[in-house]
């Protein structure tokens, strides 16, 4: 096994996925299961950071404990998504249900953990990007929760694009223009909206709230503009989307806006760049293949 690991690793590290996709079976069968215990076991972390963050407690002064008795939580009731199966989803100590989110929270964070190796390979940049989609999963449920995201997560992000920028082939510029990108706009159709609002019902609303713009600014400047754009897309339909259903379901127009960027930002982080290239490269072939006398003569009929 471990003669098989080290070549790959050595590969990855220098080539990424597209390299390294073809080594030994034994490879996967040793670095997929690292990955995914290591994010679980972050995100049971993760649980701690959504429910206290917002409620202003400490975030390792107190045991883990029951939200309904606060009775505190076995040391072999503390792993990741397995405890909670062994409990049947109760608590020991009041058999209260634990809710099922606990083991999505973890599970997703493992999976997103596998993903982020696959996509960029063993190395420093795929653990950089696992960090990232953690603080994305924090957003997008406390977002949920509370339709409110915390500054304190947002400068996590900041924090990241430090070693990013070594570590990625992005210039500053890149990223500053996919920080303005989308932040911009947000901002503006944020800020139109409120004077529409107090115009007409007399109360200042946003239609784009300033989390979620200063959210895209900082997801802006770690991934860049060719990751951002797409992100922004799948967002803004994943709301679109969700949003109608929501309304439908529950009457209210107003929802959280947040979790459905971050969906778009674990897509974008992964896929943006891949998919901006395929596109501008659409429409290179389109401008080659049809002359601009054609197109001209279209609006000239």
């Amino acid at each position: 096994m471990y003669q098989c690991f080290m070549p790959a690793a050595l590969l990855a590290a220098q080539t990424g996925w597209k390299e390294w996709q073809s080594m030994e079976p034994g490879f996967y069968l040793l670095a997929l299961p690292i990955f995914f215990l290591y994010g679980i076991c972050i995100g049971s972390f993760l649980n701690v950071v959504i429910i206290r963050l917002p409620r202003g407690e400490s975030l390792i002064k107190r045991s883990s404990h029951c939200m309904t008795c606060g009775a505190k939580i076995r040391v072999i009731d503390l792993i990741p998504v397995f405890s909670w199966l062994f409990l049947r989803g109760k608590c020991h100590s009041c058999g209260e249900k634990i809710s099922p989110r606990y083991p999505i929270v973890e599970s997703l964070n493992g999976l997103l953990y596998v993903a982020n190796l696959l996509a960029f390979g063993p190395n420093a940049i795929a653990i950089i990007m696992c960090l990232f989609t953690s603080v994305l999963v924090i957003i997008g449920f406390m977002d949920w929760d509370t339709m409110e995201i915390d500054l304190r997560v947002l400068a996590v992000i900041l924090v990241l694009t430090i070693p990013a920028h070594f570590l990625m082939d992005l210039t500053i510029v890149q990223r500053l223009i996919g920080a303005a990108c989308i932040s911009i706009p947000f901002f503006l159709i944020g800020e139109g909206y409120a004077v529409y609002s107090k115009k007409k019902n007399g109360e200042a609303i946003r239609g784009i709230e300033l989390g979620d713009t200063y959210l895209m600014a900082c997801a802006g400047l770690y991934l860049g503009w060719k990751a951002m754009i797409p992100a922004a897309a799948i967002g803004i339909l994943l709301a679109a989307f969700f949003g109608l259903i929501l309304k439908k379901v529950t009457g209210e127009s107003k929802f959280a806006f947040g979790p459905y960027l971050c969906a778009g930002l674990l897509i974008g982080a992964m896929f943006g760049d891949e998919l901006t290239n395929w596109y501008l490269e659409r429409c290179s072939l389109l401008v080659e293949t049809q002359p601009v006398q054609y197109y001209s003569s279209m609006f000239l009929r």
